[in-house]
C-alpha cells in the first residue's frame, strides 16, 4: 500500500515538473517570439535610416559639385591674379577628390549595411514568419484534437479510437513542427548576430578607407597651404599698409580746396588704354541755331572723339590729330572756348575752367606732336618704300623683319656695342633703356635716372613695355659706346672712376655729374665762332643764291627747285615729278629749306662740328640724319628747339622732317623738340611732311 502510495505520488510530480517545463519552455518560445519581432522592427528602421542618409549623402555630393564648380569658375574670373587662380584651382580639385571619397564611401555604406540588413530582413525573417505560420497551425490543430478527443463518449469505441489516433498523430506533427520552429529561431538569432556584426565591420572599414584617403590628401596640400597662408599674412599687412596711405590720401583730398572742381586736369599720351585724355566739354553744334550741348570727349588712337551717352558708339572729331590744330577763343561771349581746325572742318568746344581748357589744349598739341609715330604700321610703309642705297632707317644694317621674326626689344637693343652692360657702373645683362638718350641701364641705375626727372632721362624696360619700331632704331643708332664717348670724354683725365654695381650713393652722384651738370664733357670750343664766321660758314648770302638761280634757264629753275627734291633717305619716300602734284611757286623763291641737295652740300662744305655752336651742329646733324652728332649737341647744351635765322628761322625738328628719318624726329622729340614750332612763314614740321608727302 505504501508503495502503491508513493508510486502515485512520484507521477503526479512528474507530471508537475513535466507541466512547469512546458510552461517555461512556452513563456521562452513567447519571449523569444516578442523579441524577434523587435528586432525585426529594429532591422527595417535601420533599413530605412540607411537608405535615407545614403540619399541624402548623394543629394550632399550633388550640392557639393556644384559648389566646386562655382569656385572653378570663380578661379577662371580671377585669370589676372595668380596666386587666387591657382590656389582656388587647387583647392577645388582636392575638395573634388574628397566628393569622389565620399561618393565611394556611400556605395560601400548600401552595400554593407542596406544591401545586407534589407536581405537579413526580407530573406530570413521570411522564413522565420512561414515557420512560425506552420507552428501556429499545428497548434491550433493540436488543440482541436485535445478537445475532440475530450468530448468522444466511452460507449463509441469506434470514435474513441479514431480521436485517439488523430491526437497522436497530431501531437508528432506538432513536436515535429515544434522542433523546427525553434531550430529556425536559433538559426535566425545566431545569423542576426553574425550578420549585424559583418555590416557594421564593413561599415566601420569603409569609414577607415575614407578618412585614410583624405589624410593622405591634405597630408600632400598641407605644405602649400602652410605656404598661402604666409602669403596671406603678408597680403593682410599689404592691406593694412595700403589702406593707412589710402586713409592719409582721404584725409590730404578733404584738406584740399575743389572749389574750382576741375575733375581732370592730366593727361597720359602713352596710356595702356590708348586714351590721352577724356572728360565733358561743351560742343557748339553746327546748326543754324548754335546750340551748345555737353558731351564726354575724349582723345585716343590718334582722334578726337565724343559720346552723347556711354552705351553709344563714339563719333568721330577730327579723324587725323596730325592734320589739325587748335587755339584759344576769345572773340566769342562764352568763356573757356577752345577751337580745333582740320582742313575740312572746324569744332568749338568749351571747358569748365581755365585749368581745364589749357589741360584740353595741352593734350591736343601733345597728341599732335607724337600721333605720327603711334600708328606702326607707317614705318611698315617706309621700309617698304626705301631704295637699295639709302635705308638708313633701319638703323644701318639691321631691318625691320627681325622684329617681325620674334626677335624681342632685349636682344635687339644688347647686340649693339656696349650695350650689353649697364652703361653708368658696367652691370652685365641690363633690362631697361633711357630712350631720349639712347643707352641701356640695370634696375638700380633705372631708379637714379628716375629720379632725375623726364627732362633729363626718359625710362622704359626693355622686357616689359611695348616698343614702336622708331625708338628700336633710335636705341641702334646709338648705344651705350657713342654716348659715353660724349659723357665721359673726360672721365680719365679728371681722375674719376666709375662705380660699380652695388655703389647706390656712388651710383647717384656719378650720374647726376654726368648727365645733369655734364662734367666730364669734352669742353673744345664748339660756341667760340663768332656769329658772323658762323654766317659765312653755314650758307651763302641770300644774294649769292638769287643770282646762281637767275644764270638758269626756266626749266632749269624749275627742276633746281623740285618739291620732291628733298627726299627721305630712310624712309623710302621718293616723289616723282610725274605724280600730278602741283608746284610751289613760293617754295622757289623764298624759301630756301627746299633748295636742292646739291645746293646745300655746296653751301655747307667747310662746316666742321668743332666751328660751330650746338644749336648748329645740332640743325645740321638734324638734316644729315646723324644721331651721335645729335647726341653730341645736345651734350654740349644745345636747344633742341634752336631756330636758324639765316635759313628762315627753322628748327631741327624741320630739318629732320626734310631730311625724310623718322628715327631723327623721334629722337628730338624725346628730348623735348615743339613739333608746334613755326619758321618765318608760318609753316611747322607737319606742314612741310605734308607738303613733301610724308603722310604716311
Amino acid at each position: 500500500m505504501i508503495l502503491f502510495t508513493y508510486r502515485i505520488c512520484s507521477v503526479s510530480e512528474l507530471k508537475k515538473k513535466k507541466k512547469g517545463r512546458n510552461r517555461k519552455k512556452r513563456e521562452e518560445m513567447k519571449g523569444k517570439k516578442r523579441k524577434m519581432k523587435e528586432r525585426k522592427k529594429k532591422g527595417e528602421d535601420l533599413v530605412k535610416l540607411c537608405i535615407a542618409m545614403i540619399d541624402t549623402g548623394k543629394a550632399f555630393c550633388v550640392a557639393n559639385k556644384q559648389f566646386m564648380n562655382g569656385i572653378r569658375d570663380l578661379a577662371q574670373y580671377s585669370s589676372n591674379d595668380a596666386v587666387v587662380e591657382t590656389s582656388l584651382t587647387k583647392f577645388s580639385d582636392s575638395l573634388q577628390e574628397m566628393i569622389n571619397f565620399h561618393t565611394i564611401l556611400f556605395d560601400q555604406t548600401q552595400r554593407s549595411i542596406k544591401a545586407q540588413l534589407q536581405n537579413f530582413v526580407k530573406e530570413d525573417l521570411r522564413k522565420f514568419k512561414d515557420a512560425k505560420k506552420q507552428f501556429e497551425k499545428v497548434s491550433e490543430e493540436k488543440e482541436n484534437a485535445l478537445v475532440k478527443n475530450a468530448q468522444v463518449q466511452r460507449n463509441k469505441q469506434h470514435e474513441v479510437e479514431e480521436a485517439t489516433n488523430i491526437l497522436t498523430a497530431t501531437r508528432k506533427c506538432f513536436r515535429h513542427i515544434a522542433l523546427d520552429y525553434v531550430l529556425q529561431i536559433n538559426v535566425l538569432q545566431s545569423k542576426r548576430r553574425s550578420e549585424i556584426l559583418k555590416s557594421m565591420l564593413s561599415f566601420m572599414y569603409a569609414h577607415l578607407a575614407f578618412f585614410h584617403q583624405g589624410y593622405d590628401l591634405f597630408s600632400e596640400l598641407g605644405p602649400y597651404m602652410k605656404d598661402l597662408g604666409a602669403q596671406l599674412d603678408r597680403l593682410v599687412v599689404d592691406a593694412a599698409k595700403e589702406k593707412r596711405e589710402m586713409e592719409q590720401k582721404h584725409s590730404t583730398i578733404q584738406q584740399k580746396d575743389f572749389s574750382s572742381d576741375d575733375s581732370k586736369l592730366e593727361y597720359n599720351v602713352d596710356a595702356a588704354n590708348g586714351i590721352v585724355m577724356e572728360g565733358y566739354l561743351f560742343k557748339r553744334a553746327s546748326n543754324a541755331f548754335k546750340t551748345w550741348n555737353r558731351r564726354w570727349f575724349s582723345i585716343q588712337n590718334n582722334q578726337l572723339v565724343y559720346q552723347k551717352k556711354f552705351k553709344d558708339n563714339p563719333t568721330v572729331v577730327v579723324e587725323d590729330l596730325r592734320l589739325c590744330t587748335v587755339k584759344h577763343c576769345e572773340d566769342i561771349e562764352r568763356r573757356f572756348c577752345f577751337e580745333v581746325v582740320s582742313p575740312t572742318k572746324s569744332c568749338m568746344l568749351q571747358a569748365d575752367s581755365e585749368k581745364l581748357r589749357q589741360a584740353w589744349i595741352k593734350a591736343v598739341q601733345t597728341s599732335i606732336a607724337t600721333a605720327y609715330r603711334e600708328k606702326g604700321d607707317e614705318s611698315e610703309k617706309l621700309d617698304k618704300k626705301s631704295s637699295p642705297s639709302t635705308g638708313s632707317l633701319d638703323s644701318g644694317t639691321e631691318s625691320k623683319d627681325k622684329l617681325l621674326k620674334g626677335e624681342s626689344a632685349l636682344q635687339r637693343v644688347q647686340c649693339i656695342p656696349g650695350n650689353a652692360s649697364c652703361c653708368d657702373c658696367g652691370l652685365a645683362d641690363p633690362r631697361w633703356a633711357s630712350i631720349n638718350l639712347g643707352i641701356t641701364l640695370c634696375i638700380e641705375c633705372s631708379g637714379i635716372h628716375r629720379s632725375l626727372g623726364v627732362h633729363f632721362s626718359k625710362v622704359r624696360s626693355l622686357t616689359l613695355d611695348t616698343w614702336e619700331p622708331e625708338l628700336l632704331k633710335l636705341m641702334c643708332e646709338l648705344g651705350n659706346d657713342v654716348i659715353n664717348r660724349v659723357y665721359e670724354a673726360n672721365v680719365e683725365k679728371m681722375g674719376v672712376k666709375k662705380p660699380q654695381p652695388g655703389q647706390r650713393q656712388e651710383k647717384e652722384a656719378y650720374i647726376r655729374a654726368k648727365y645733369v651738370e655734364r662734367k666730364f664733357v669734352d669742353k673744345y670750343s664748339i660756341s667760340s665762332s663768332p656769329p658772323e664766321q658762323e654766317k659765312k660758314i653755314v650758307s651763302k648770302s641770300s644774294e649769292e643764291k638769287r643770282l646762281s638761280i637767275s644764270k638758269l634757264g626756266p626749266s632749269e629753275q624749275v627742276r633746281a627747285f623740285p618739291q620732291s627734291s628733298v627726299k627721305s633717305n630712310d624712309s623710302g619716300i621718293q616723289q616723282s615729278s610725274d605724280d600730278g602734284r602741283e608746284s610751289l611757286p613760293s617754295t622757289v623763291s623764298t624759301n630756301s629749306l627746299y633748295e636742292p641737295e646739291g645746293e646745300r652740300q655746296d653751301s655747307s662744305v667747310f662746316l666742321d662740328s668743332k666751328h660751330l655752336n650746338p644749336g648748329l651742329q645740332l640743325y645740321r646733324a638734324s638734316y644729315e640724319k646723324n644721331l651721335p652728332k645729335m647726341a653730341e649737341a645736345l651734350a654740349h647744351g644745345a636747344d633742341v628747339n634752336w631756330a636758324n635765322s639765316e635759313e628762315n628761322k627753322a628748327t631741327p625738328l624741320i630739318q629732320a622732317v626734310l631730311g625724310g628719318s623718322l628715327v631723327t624726329c623721334e629722337f628730338l622729340l624725346q628730348n623735348g623738340a615743339n613739333v608746334n614750332q613755326r619758321d618765318v612763314q608760318g609753316r611747322g614740321p607737319l606742314h612741310h611732311a605734308t607738303v613733301l608727302g610724308h603722310t604716311g
